[in-house]
Parts: structure tokens; sequence; C-alpha cells
């Protein structure tokens, strides 16, 4: 499992002109699944993500997670994540979830993020999405669950 986890001051995201998410300041988390990830995987990339000491303390440092500054939760499926491009012009997507276990492991992701009392929003899984957001710092950071 691969995620992208930008801080954002807002953000949201529109299925056909329609706004499906939108939040305050927080993370953006972009997150795709491959064929061998399990629960076990959106486990460790919650818990980290969730203690993430990336917003700023008092003195500028990133030194605050997201529990402890209430940050806000957009996080949309993007299996574009799990292309490889080291071969040849197109992307291969041979490592990405089928969609039925993708969608399964993104809803799991979700509920996961929610037992600890954060807003969290969403995009629309399998749908053309348009995602705007206001990029804080820029911070933004690359996380896999496999090392």
């Amino acid at each position: 499992m691969r995620v992208v986890v930008q801080r954002v001051k807002e953000a949201y995201v529109k299925v056909e002109e329609n706004i499906v998410g939108a939040i305050a300041q927080g993370m953006v988390v972009l997150i795709g699944m491959a064929k061998e990830d399990s629960t076990q995987d959106a486990d460790f990339l919650v818990k980290k993500i969730i203690e993430l000491r990336i917003f700023e303390d008092k003195e500028g440092k990133m030194n605050l997670s997201s529990l402890e500054v209430g940050a806000q939760f957009l996080v949309v499926s993007q299996f574009t994540l799990l292309g490889d491009c080291s071969k040849g012009r197109r992307p291969s997507f041979d490592q990405a979830a089928d969609p039925q276990k993708a969608e399964q492991l993104y809803h799991y992701f979700i509920d996961q993020l929610t037992k600890y009392n954060v807003k969290v929003k969403t995009g629309q899984f399998r749908a053309m999405m348009d995602v705007g957001l206001v990029n804080d710092g820029p911070v933004t950071f690359v996380i896999e669950s496999k090392t």
C-alpha cells in the first residue's frame, strides 16, 4: 500500500462538478492498494499517518501530530500510485490490486482512520475526480506499508 500525504490549508474533491468531500486544515491522503496488500498494511499506514508529526509548533518546527492540531483528512483512492514507469513509455499497473479488493481496503482504511475521532471526508471510489487543494508548506510525503 502506498500513500501520498500532503499537509493542506484546505482541500476538496469533485465528481461531475459536485463537491463530494471538503476539509479545512489537515491532510490529503492519496492511497493506492497493491495486489499483496492486507488490512495489516492499512492498519500500519493509519497509525503512521495519524501520529506523523508534520504540523508546526509555536517555534515553527514540524513537531505536532494531526491529533494535536485537530487536523481533518481527505482520503482519495488513486490506483495510479502503483504505476510502474521503469520500462517503456506506458505505465504498467500489474502491481495494483483488483478493483474489488482495492475498494474493500480503501473503506477499511477509512473506517480505521475514523476510529481516532477525526473528521474524514472522501472521494468516490473508481470515479473520475477533480482534487483541489492549497498545499501548506508545501509538505508532502510518500509512505509505503512495505519497505
